[in-house]
């Protein structure tokens, strides 16, 4: 659940494109007065966990703090293989920042994404009209770890905008872009279903125009419920009708939490659209951690894409984790057996009837754990605010080390 689109960290660079390109992205940077690019406005306050009550215990200290222990980062890995288990693993890294943070051990996920499409910022070269570029994501190979881009869709509208994509899509070849975070949800990208129709379009053309070997894939709703289904075929529909054909999608996403669906409540209320509804399902605090629940997401997710002709994509969770603190019970051992039987859940799930046939029949492709550490939901961070990695990161790199292949 990041918030960039409230703090606004990326700022933007872009690649050296051809001299046509160039032109038009300078008239854009001198309209901007050549500031750095600046996130949507900010939106409410995310109110996805409740509010402790008075009289919750108070939450034991974490051993999952590395205190007094420095660890330092161990040089990156090869990039790993497509479909094996350090490709499947990724990690949010929030919001907007390299990856470079942190200190990783060796065994590390294979793949992270940080809600912006990878740039910070852009100034002028004295006597050039070509705007010099700074990258703030490092190279693959400098972390060991693949970068995948995210266009956030505010609204209906593209962040950034087309310029900017195409530039970045010129410099970064052959990436896989999700489009949009969380457009189901009111304080994320809050895109009604024929807004997010319209902006998805718009970013998928200009990808595809600047690199055709590039793969788009939809965001990610927050959680595959009957609701938030209906939101994806309204999403469906319309494009249809707007622009003659289905919807193109490389490859699938969905978000795997599980959270009430309530007006103006806890969880992750109702989808812009749909203000007639006022409620959908009824998942507790108690429910956040299971496991079974989550499995009944991606069953229902897959179902949904063989009825639309899309069983042989790609489905990739690109964000799930726990929000809640371990004042309601989800203590560091929790979280810890949560994790590591996730990822025993995604590794296992092979259906023929359901999966895609290229990986074995597996239901999910890739995901993602949120996150490396975000203040606002800390019980699952992988690394302290020193940069250290937690109990949990350690027990994530035992488990790539464990089932590793040979």
């Amino acid at each position: 659940m990041d918030a960039s689109v409230r703090q606004g960290p990326c700022r933007g660079p872009v690649p050296r494109p051809v001299l046509l390109s160039c032109l038009f992205l300078w008239g854009v940077l001198l309209l901007a007065g050549c500031r750095p690019i600046q996130a949507p406005a900010p939106g409410p306050i995310e109110p996805l966990v409740p509010t402790p009550v008075p009289d919750v215990a108070p939450a034991s200290p974490s051993p999952d703090e590395v205190a007094g222990l420095e660890i330092p980062a161990a040089p990156p890995p090869p990039l790993p293989a497509p479909y094996t288990l350090r490709w499947r693993v990724g990690v949010g890294v929030p919001d907007g920042e390299t990856p470079l943070l942190y200190r990783w051990p060796a065994s590390r996920p294979g793949w992270y994404l940080n809600w912006s499409i990878g740039f910070t910022e852009t100034q002028p070269l004295v006597g050039s009209v070509v705007p010099e570029i700074r990258f703030r994501v490092p190279p693959d190979d400098v972390v060991g770890m693949e970068f995948v881009p995210m266009v956030r869709t505010p609204e209906g509208q593209l962040w950034p905008d087309e310029p900017w994509i195409q530039a970045v899509a010129g410099r970064l070849p052959g990436r896989t872009w999700l489009i949009g975070n969380e457009p189901d949800v009111r304080w994320q990208d809050n895109a009604t279903p024929e807004a997010y129709a319209r902006a998805y379009h718009r970013a998928y053309t200009a990808i595809k125009a600047a690199d055709p070997t590039a793969q788009v894939a939809i965001g990610g709703i927050s959680q595959v419920t009957p609701l938030r289904l209906a939101y994806l075929e309204r999403i469906w529909e319309v494009y249809q009708a707007f622009y003659g054909e289905e919807m193109p999608a490389d490859v699938w996403t969905m978000h795997g939490f599980v959270l009430q669906e309530k007006a103006g409540d806890w969880g992750v209320d109702i989808p812009p659209g749909f203000d007639h509804v006022t409620a959908g399902v009824a998942w507790g605090i108690e429910e956040h951690d299971d496991l079974s629940l989550v499995e009944e997401q991606v069953l229902a997710m897959r179902r949904w894409m063989r009825e639309h002709g899309q069983q042989q994509k790609p489905l990739w969770i690109t964000e799930y984790g726990i929000l809640m603190p371990a004042e309601y019970g989800f203590s560091s051992e929790v979280v810890r057996r949560f994790l590591l039987g996730s990822f025993d859940l995604f590794r296992r799930l092979q259906d023929p009837e359901l999966g895609y046939a290229a990986d074995e029949g597996r239901l999910v492709q890739r995901w993602v754990w949120f996150s490396t550490g975000y203040d606002l939901y800390p019980t699952g961070d992988l690394f302290t605010r020193a940069g250290q990695p937690t109990g949990l990161m350690l027990a994530l790199a035992a488990y790539l080390e464990e089932f590793a292949e040979p």
